[in-house]
């Protein structure tokens, strides 16, 4: 399993989604460009003391990122997604991929992989979309559940 951001914004996001992915195993994948410092103390600050305990590997562009994956193992997460994330069928070697906060996936993934997108259902249709660290952690946890079972 693989938790992969496209070009994240916010710092604490991502340090708390470090922590979460360091809590599970799971490595982090940051796709560049950034915005901000991997020496941002808002970013250290909310992954606490576990960077130790994450892998990150960064990657100069989404592009760069999907050589040599294969379609089976992408994920794309997205509020214009027609099927729910728990329907999608997780496997090891899952790459969960999510877009940045503000802009969301690049428009050219829903033109090349149409049938790789997945969505959070929300109830409300006045919200927009959830807190990316809350949305990593809803998915992940849903596809560590169903490799694992009741373990986790």
């Amino acid at each position: 399993m693989h938790v992969v951001l496209v070009e994240p914004e916010i710092p604490p996001n991502t340090g708390n989604i470090a922590r979460l992915c360091a809590a599970t195993n799971t490595p982090l994948h940051l796709v560049e460009p950034l915005g901000f410092r991997l020496t941002d103390s808002r970013l250290r600050r909310a992954g606490l003391d576990y960077w130790h305990a994450v892998t990150v590997v960064r990657h100069p562009s989404l592009r760069t990122f999907l050589e040599g994956k294969t379609r089976e193992t992408l994920f794309f997460l997205s509020k214009h997604g027609a099927e729910p994330y728990w329907n999608a069928p997780f496997g090891t070697e899952s790459h969960l991929v999510f877009g940045s906060e503000t802009r969301g996936l690049p428009d050219w993934v829903f033109e090349e992989y149409p049938d790789r997108i997945w969505t959070i259902p929300m109830e409300n249709s006045a919200v927009r979309s959830l807190n990316l660290s809350n949305a990593v952690a809803v998915v992940l946890y849903e596809a560590l559940r169903q490799l694992h079972g009741k373990r986790l």
